[in-house]
């Protein structure tokens, strides 16, 4: 039987797998890491932030420019981070990018969920309104993505699913949160078929587009980062992509800049998808066993894991 968590003991997370995981991820250098890549997972780090901002952008417009009305295809965007969308725009408007002509599409990868039912736009922690508002309402008229070809995982699910099928997801970005997730792919609560031993990668990886529970680490991360600590504005369950859609993607690219997980995460999942060691208390680390994964770096977030007294 593994431990319990040492954060949430009804929930599976990382702090409950095995400690010479935890050892060697502590010990990465940052030219570690990057020496971490292998056939199809490649690691990459920018020295300014300018660099990563304006690469993470430019995968939209790669993208999109892939796209035509016999071939549509599009990108899957998170909400954290967030500095690239303004640059999307700029970006769009500078090349003239005729988004409706090309019959570009844009997924978002996950929504707040409060009595079953996913927030409206009026909700100031709203992705679908952070996503037009820093993005989408800042391209010109006549360039403009087309409302119909904007979808985000609110109302029928199962129709936001199955547009991974009809159009080609050229990239789904990420960030990684606090408990080493992608989207809210949470690790599961530690209750029922899962009380000795977390989901098995197969078993995790069958999951879709859904309503999920948030482990507490999530909530509290949110809390922080978009609410200045007011936790009471923080839903307990979101729509997600899944990563049954996520392995329909022909590309995972995930952008982490240090303001969102910590040295440790973000070394912890690089080691584990390098070495192979898929775990769904880890849900990050079962990028494992995806074909193309790339793990982009602000080198001056990475930090160091030593111990510093503040």
């Amino acid at each position: 039987m593994r431990k319990l968590s040492c954060v949430a003991p009804e929930w599976w997370d990382y702090t409950t797998i095995d400690a010479e995981i935890v050892q060697d991820a502590a010990k990465l250098s940052a030219d570690d890491i990057l020496g971490l890549s292998r056939e199809g997972f490649k690691v990459v780090m920018y020295d300014t932030i300018e660099d990563f901002y304006l690469a993470e952008a430019l995968e939209y417009i790669e993208a999109w420019k892939q796209s035509t009305p016999d071939n549509p295809a599009g990108i899957c965007g998170p909400i954290g981070p967030t500095e690239q969308l303004p640059l999307v725009a700029r970006l769009v408007n500078a090349m003239g990018l005729d988004l409706g002509k090309h019959d570009a599409h844009f997924w978002g990868m996950d929504e707040w969920v409060i009595d079953g039912v996913a927030v409206g736009m009026d909700h100031p922690l709203s992705f679908a309104n952070c996503d037009r508002d820093f993005c989408f309402d800042q391209i010109n008229d006549g360039l403009k993505l087309p409302e119909a070809n904007m979808h985000f995982p609110s109302g029928d699910l199962n129709a936001y699913s199955s547009l991974y099928d009809d159009i080609r997801c050229v990239v789904m970005q990420g960030g990684q949160g606090d408990v080493k997730h992608w989207a809210f792919n949470d690790p599961l609560k530690r209750e029922g078929a899962y009380t000795d031993a977390p989901p098995s990668p197969e078993e995790y990886r069958q999951l879709g587009t859904r309503i999920v529970d948030l482990h507490p680490m999530t909530v509290m991360q949110n809390a922080r980062t978009s609410g200045g600590g007011n936790i009471s504005l923080v839903p307990t369950q979101a729509a997600t992509v899944g990563p049954v859609e996520t392995w329909k993607s022909e590309k995972v690219s995930i952008w982490q800049a240090g303001a969102h997980d910590n040295p440790f995460g973000m070394r912890l999942t690089t080691l584990m998808i390098a070495k192979g060691l898929p775990d769904s208390a880890v849900p990050m680390s079962l990028l494992a066993d995806h074909p193309n994964v790339q793990f982009n770096f602000f080198r001056p977030g990475l930090g160091t894991c030593e111990v510093e007294m503040h």
